[in-house]
């Protein structure tokens, strides 16, 4: 029976390969076209070697290779000359920018017990890297600000904005004192953000294992979860705010950028903030009082969780070099054949914390093994349609230092000629993770349709709806099973592509493999090669499956008659936004109502301390009607325009004559979603559909200036965001139009 299914399967692939029978269609592609795009990506899909994955990541994780370190200069200089061994054009672009290293850490409690935090992650017998401490950066939070405070300690649970309004609740200040917060809900550079905003003078967080260690499985190294003093480090800055080097806002950080001064820089840290380990935390949390911390403030310490104040006092003392240091973009190019003047950019960072196998040499490599495909290709005499430029970032773990200064310094050149741009950030074992611009949506369902997942017999795609119908609440199973493509996720922030998304409003994917593969080494000197090869991706199949993935995503881009935009997705997932904030306005109209009939009625939630006498919560303004019909409007003329476009794609005779100009004019079609000034309060932030979160940091915000409004119960901000969102909409759709308009003449 097996060989009967191997014969039909394979009687099915000669005959879709069969230029007389009907070659499966690809998007974008004319039949002729798709016959030769299918030829070249057999020969690409047969390259890429699990070997040599594990050879680079052994190579590039050796050593710590932060900003600043040799391992880094030394890692950025063996892949290019891999590069141009391998025939591509290849370059290092350097950046100097802001990256402060620690001088002075100190945690202790002074009362009611003495203790000192050691703030030291120790080596792993049998892991052989894990004991280069002489080249690996301390545990600590980049971009906070220098301090030295003591003050009473209090527990805020993920430190988020929502975690406060429980702490106001109960009668808790934390104005003048230490926050302990554990990492989670959130991007740890939120937790000082807000922590200052409310008063504190300094911020602990801390790994709870709950979230990050024993509560989740065994640790490193019997298993692959944090280990006791396990710390996780990581920036701080306030990219929310903009990322990128802090003195160089919006340019690139070429040797002769205007510089702020470092008391200028709006995305340090208002307060001191380092990590710690849940070792080092236990401590400082047993010897809080007060009340008991809420059911779902509690973690899988064997204590009972206290949110104090006090009487645990604590002394928090930070102290960083701030000095500049060199970053090391390695770029490579293969020319385009008929419309080199538009690009499709690739890229994956090679800086880390540490030695970083997981993050992010697990997918480096895989990016690498795509050059070397395409380079072969090239070889054989395959060129791309359009210019294909490969990036390997320096200084992403920082805050996209690499990417962020590379892009604003080639900004008007990437307004031009970009017309996608694809990321990767770490790469496991498990289902396809795909996020990006909706216009992007039905490529991607197509692409993973063609991908065969390396565990199983059938493509990533199918496996990836599995287990979105498995995982979705009961209610919302059968709209994955009706609706033809998976939903892309939303771009936020927390990688490469925000520069080119976010900031310059160019169409943009993220993408990996993962979900099988959980560990607690995120950021730790336990990310080493020891740990991936033995709980990651042990035998590299899905980094080659990535390597796959990602290289005819590029090649599809790159040869396509007409780039595969499509925009009925992008209307779809536009219609769920607009219903999402609609309902979100009545869910905050209702909970200020019966909030405020609660205070009126005395029915609140009082302190837990008898003694105490709680302030009741002030009266709110109950919001007033939002208009969302400059949405809804815009919305409809999206609808039409979008459907003109399907019907003359359908009837457009694809490779006929060439189509430069409409591909030009699509690349561009990103850019309409962008407005100069951005968004209220960050004007970096130019997209109005996608944005990281003020208060997630990483999270997305979609329609983000009338979301967080609306969040932040700014009803007349609101209001204005309403009407220039739809304008946004309606300037797309006329966009869309054009270009339907165009293909039909």
């Amino acid at each position: 029976m097996k060989n009967f299914a191997r014969l039909f399967v394979c009687c099915i692939g000669w005959l879709s390969a069969s230029p007389a029978a009907d070659a499966p269609s690809l998007q974008g592609f004319s039949s002729d076209s798709a016959t030769s795009e299918r030829a070249w990506e057999a020969k690409f899909k047969a390259v890429p070697s699990a070997d040599r994955l594990r050879e680079y990541m052994q190579r590039l994780s050796a050593r710590p290779h932060h900003v600043g370190s040799p391992y880094d200069k030394d890692n950025a200089e063996w892949i290019l000359a891999k590069f141009k061994e391998w025939g591509l054009d290849a370059q290092i672009e350097n950046f100097d920018v802001l990256f402060p290293t620690p001088r002075e850490r100190a945690v202790e409690m002074i009362e009611p017990t003495r203790f000192v935090a050691r703030l030291e992650e120790p080596p792993v017998a049998g892991d052989p890297t894990s004991n280069q401490k002489q080249e690996q950066l301390p545990t600590y939070n980049a971009y906070s600000v220098d301090g030295d405070v003591t003050a009473p300690l209090v527990y805020v649970n993920y430190g988020i904005p929502a975690d406060y309004e429980k702490l106001d609740r109960l009668g808790i200040s934390v104005k003048g004192a230490i926050v302990i917060a554990r990492y989670g809900a959130s991007w740890r550079g939120i937790k000082p953000k807000v922590a200052a905003e409310h008063g504190a003078v300094g911020c602990i967080i801390y790994s709870d294992p709950h979230e990050d260690g024993y509560f989740q499985g065994d640790v490193f190294p019997q298993g692959a979860w944090r280990p006791l003093y396990g710390a996780q480090r990581g920036s701080v800055m306030d990219m929310p705010l903009y990322p990128g080097d802090p003195l160089t806002p919006g340019v690139g950080a070429t040797e002769g950028a205007t510089r702020l001064a470092i008391n200028e820089a709006k995305t340090i840290t208002k307060i001191p903030v380092l990590p710690i380990s849940y070792g080092d935390a236990q401590p400082l949390l047993a010897a809080l009082r007060g009340v008991v911390a809420p059911g779902d403030w509690r973690g899988a310490l064997p204590i009972t969780y206290h949110t104090g104040p006090g009487p645990a006092k604590v002394h928090l003392k930070v102290a960083s070099n701030w000095d500049t240091k060199r970053l090391y973009d390695v770029i490579a190019r293969i020319p385009g054949k008929e419309e080199s003047n538009l690009w499709i950019v690739r890229g994956n960072h090679h800086d880390a914390w540490v030695n970083g196998a997981e993050d992010p040499v697990s997918a480096a490599i895989a990016e690498m093994e795509e050059a070397r495909g395409l380079a072969e290709l090239v070889k054989q005499g395959w060129q791309p349609k359009r210019t294909i430029i490969y990036c390997v970032w320096d200084g992403e773990e920082e805050g996209l230092l690499g990417s962020t200064e590379w892009a604003e310094a080639h900004a008007d050149e990437l307004r031009q000629h970009a017309a996608v741009y694809i990321n990767t950030d770490g790469n496991g074992r498990g289902f396809l993770q795909m996020s990006g611009s909706h216009s992007l949506e039905k490529f991607m369902n197509g692409l993973a349709k063609d991908i065969q997942d390396p565990e199983k017999d059938y493509p990533a795609w199918k496996r990836l709806r599995l287990e979105r119908i498995a995982n979705a609440p009961a209610e919302d199973r059968g709209k994955i099973r009706d609706r033809a493509d998976l939903r892309l996720g939303a771009l936020g922030s927390g990688s490469d592509y925000t520069v080119f998304l976010d900031h310059l409003g160019i169409a943009s994917l993220d993408l990996g493999y993962g979900g099988e593969d959980g560990g607690g080494i995120y950021h730790s000197i336990y990310d080493d090669f020891y740990w991936y090869t033995h709980y990651a991706d042990t035998d590299f199949r899905y980094g080659r499956a990535l390597a796959q993935t990602v290289g005819l995503a590029v090649m599809r881009l790159a040869d396509a008659d007409l780039l595969p935009y499509d925009f009925a997705d992008f209307t779809d997932t536009i219609q769920q936004y607009v219903d999402e904030l609609e309902k979100l306005w009545k869910t905050k109209s209702d909970e200020i109502k019966e909030s405020n009939r609660e205070i009126e009625e005395g029915v609140y939630v009082a302190t837990a301390d008898p003694k105490k006498t709680m302030v009741p919560p002030k009266i709110e303004e109950v919001p007033p009607f939002l208009n969302f019909s400059p949405l809804r409007n815009a919305l409809e003329k999206l609808q039409r325009s979008s459907e003109h476009y399907g019907k003359a794609v359908a009837t457009l005779n694809l490779g006929q004559k060439p189509l430069d100009a409409l591909n030009l004019k699509l690349a561009q079609a990103e850019r309409g979603l962008t407005l100069p000034d951005g968004l209220p309060g960050r004007p970096w932030f130019r997209h109005q559909i996608y944005a990281p979160g003020m208060y997630t940091g990483y999270g997305v915000k979609t329609i983000p200036g009338v979301r967080e409004a609306i969040e932040q119960k700014n009803w007349k901000q609101a209001d204005e965001q309403i009407v220039r969102a739809g304008q946004v909409l309606e300037k797309e759709a006329a966009v869309i139009e054009e270009i339907a308009g165009e293909m039909e003449r």
